[in-house]
């Protein structure tokens, strides 16, 4: 039987006799005391331990990344034209934010948190791929994208402004998820663009030939119809994260909710074209693009959306001069 309030075990409603570790605690003991400070350690470590061992797992990438570009600098610079798309997305999300820009240290800090915990979505990936893909013929390539793919990448994006950004002071409303979601994805955008157009050069033989130059550039166009995307769907989640920080009560349901739209969102987007071109519909130059301004052109509408009634409350809510003061 329960006493009516959730909040109070039975036991301790009804007696006033010790209840240590019966149904309450406290530090008493040396190993309390231990416990009270491993714990503090943890959660002030926690954050640190995380980026170290993304920083681990990313020096082999960034290693052969860095010795394709010092052979051909080409390389680089493909990679940058190769996300210029979405740093123009990330640049109009940014600037529909209705509430204070956000600080350009804050924004840096969670892009090199994205490029850094692109490392452990590379690791799930590479050893979970050939396990979904071998066991279902056909639809196994699928069951990779929505098992494994999207919803790890999409929660590595998440954690980057999860880990930092929505500690600070500037991560002060729902929006703010948005724009930093946003700044997230081109940071995994832009070091798994590089990674597909090193290796890319690299499969040719001789990553200065000119063979390894064309496929890298055939790469980079291809690559920069994906990071739109990253954008996006991370631009999603985020404002989800926006809505789980001022609302504490249901934070979690929202930040699954987030989550699920962005990775059903991810996942349709590689089980399509994977599979359209097996059934005669091939995806490239201008189909590929339609395709791309789509589909993306859907969930960019709904992020739109959720943006623009942020806006619109924002102005109707907050006196003017308040407004302007930000």
């Amino acid at each position: 039987m329960g006493n009516g309030d959730s909040d109070t075990d039975p036991v301790a409603a009804h007696t006033d006799r010790e209840t240590y570790e019966v149904t309450g605690w406290e530090p008493r003991t040396a190993t309390d005391r231990v416990a009270v400070s491993l714990h503090g350690l943890l959660r002030r470590t926690a954050g640190a331990v995380l980026v170290l061992v993304a920083a681990l797992l990313l020096v082999g990438q960034l290693s052969i990344i860095g010795f394709a570009m010092y052979r051909n600098p080409t390389v680089g610079l493909l990679t940058a034209v190769s996300v210029l798309p979405a740093v123009v997305l990330v640049g109009a999300i940014w600037y529909g934010d209705a509430t204070m820009r956000e600080p350009w240290t804050t924004l840096a800090a969670t892009f090199v948190l994205a490029v850094l915990f692109a490392a452990f979505a590379a690791l799930a990936n590479s050893v979970l791929g050939p396990v979904i893909k071998g066991l279902v013929p056909v639809v196994g390539t699928a069951l990779y994208f929505y098992l494994v793919v999207a919803p790890i990448e999409e929660t590595v994006k998440w954690l980057s402004p999860r880990v930092y950004a929505f500690n600070t002071d500037s991560f002060d409303a729902v929006v703010d998820g948005a724009v930093y979601g946003a700044v997230a994805g081109l940071g995994f955008a832009t070091i798994e663009n590089a990674l597909y157009i090193t290796q890319s050069a690299i499969q040719q033989g001789s990553i200065s030939g000119p063979a390894a130059i064309e496929r890298a550039i055939r790469t980079a166009g291809t690559r920069a119809f994906v990071g739109p995307g990253h954008v996006i769907w991370s631009a999603i989640s985020g404002y989800y994260l926006g809505l789980a920080k001022f609302d504490s009560e249901n934070a979690g349901p929202i930040v699954v909710k987030g989550l699920l739209v962005a990775a059903l969102a991810h996942a349709t987007y590689n089980t399509a074209v994977s599979y359209l071109p097996r059934v005669g519909i091939e995806l490239t130059g201008l189909m590929l693009l339609v395709f791309v301004v789509v589909y993306d052109g859907i969930f960019a509408y709904y992020l739109y959306r959720k943006i623009s009634k942020y806006r619109d409350a924002y102005e109707a809510s907050v006196p003017d001069d308040a407004a302007t003061s930000d």
